[in-house]
C-alpha cells in the first residue's frame, strides 16, 4: 500500500510517498506554488497536481502535517493550502485520511509527544535511509505519511 504525507508552507507543499508493505521512501518532492498566478487558479493548479500525483502513484492513505493553532502567527496562505489538500483527498480515490498537527502525529506514531522535535530535527529513530539529508519539511512529509497507515 502506498502513502502520502505533506507538509504545506506558504509557496510550496512538501510532500513524502512511502510504500508501507516496503517499509521505503518512493519519493519526496514540493509542489512549488506558482506566484505568477491569482491566488485562486494557484490553488487550483495545487490540487490538480495533487490529484495527478495521487494517481501516478496510487495512493490508498494519506496525512496532512496542519500548523499548529496555537502558533503567535498563522500563515493564511498555509492554511489556505491546507484546504485544499483536505478538498483535494476528499475528491480523490483514498481509503482514508487524517490531518493533524505535531501531538496528532506523534499519537499515531507511537512516540510520545515531547520526542517529535527530535526525531524533525534529524533523530531517526524509523530507520529511514538517508534521513540525515532530508530537511525538516521533508521529514514531517514523511512522518506524515508513515501516521497514515491507521487510516
Amino acid at each position: 500500500m502506498i502513502a502520502i504525507g505533506l507538509r504545506a508552507a506558504p509557496s510550496e507543499i512538501t510532500y513524502a510517498i512511502y510504500d508501507v508493505d516496503a517499509k521505503a521512501v518512493v519519493d519526496i518532492d514540493q509542489i512549488v506554488v506558482p506566484t505568477a498566478m491569482e491566488w485562486p487558479a494557484a490553488l487550483k493548479y495545487v490540487r490538480s497536481n495533487l490529484l495527478d500525483i495521487l494517481r501516478e502513484y496510487e495512493v490508498r492513505c494519506a496525512g496532512i502535517r496542519l500548523a499548529e493553532s496555537n502558533a503567535k502567527t498563522q500563515n493564511i496562505s498555509r492554511l489556505h493550502l491546507e484546504g485544499v489538500i483536505q478538498e483535494a483527498f476528499a475528491s480523490s480515490d483514498l481509503n482514508g485520511y487524517y490531518v493533524g498537527a505535531i501531538p496528532t502525529m506523534a499519537a499515531r506514531l507511537g512516540v510520545p509527544r515531547g520526542d517529535m522535535r527530535g526525531i524533525i530535527g534529524g533523530i531517526n529513530r524509523f530507520e529511514v535511509e538517508g534521513w540525515d539529508k532530508l530537511s525538516e519539511k521533508e521529514r514531517e512529509a514523511l512522518l506524515a505519511a508513515m501516521g497514515s497507515l491507521r487510516v
